[in-house]
């Protein structure tokens, strides 16, 4: 029996440079995703004059059997690529100014956080590592699904008039107008 999901824990890496305006301190942006990465919190990888790369943190990429659609459209395109999604996080003061929300092959999932406007989604090509363990998973879960165009009903639904108008109109004439208002009548 084949498991309908997989998982992998992905490493992301972030690098920090000066900012260009005096309004924003440093530049952050996602430049590669380690597969198979064990767990860290913004260990310094690299540093080279005032740009700083950290290993950011290690989040979980989960795939499922559903979703395979997704990831071929993902492995089809010009460059395979994931997508990591941040959040501004409350410490820049320590050098740590996003936290890792998740790490998706997905490019439909990113859209949707992309709609949200809160969280950042930045697209990092995919190491050819991962680029296998995707297409592995796809061969092994994906069927093209037949497209079958729905066949309209032929029945006349618009000669009966059950349910027009309000039920508290007692006659057949008007049945638009509003219920004769109380005024007027012994109470």
């Amino acid at each position: 029996m084949i498991p309908s999901q997989a998982s992998l824990p992905v490493g992301v890496v972030i690098r920090r440079t000066p900012g260009v305006t005096r309004w924003a301190r440093y530049y952050w942006k996602v430049v590669a995703v380690l597969p198979g990465a064990g767990p860290a919190e913004w260990r310094e990888l690299r540093r080279e004059g005032d740009a700083v790369e950290y290993h950011a943190g290690t989040a979980t990429m989960h795939l499922y059997r559903a979703d395979t659609e997704a990831y071929l459209h993902a492995l089809n395109a010009r460059q395979p690529a994931c997508y990591v999604v941040l959040r501004g996080g409350p410490n820049s003061a320590e050098g740590r100014a996003l936290d890792l929300v998740l790490v998706t092959a997905s490019p439909y999932e990113a859209q949707d956080y992309m709609e949200g406007g809160e969280e950042i989604v930045e697209q990092v090509p995919m190491p050819p590592g991962l680029v296998a363990f995707l297409r592995e998973f796809v061969e092994q879960h994906h069927h093209e699904e037949v497209f079958v165009k729905r066949r309209r009903n032929k029945e006349r639904i618009d000669r009966k008039e059950d349910g027009k108008g309000d039920a508290r109109i007692r006659q057949a004439a008007d049945v638009y107008r509003s219920p004769a208002s109380r005024k007027g009548r012994a109470q």
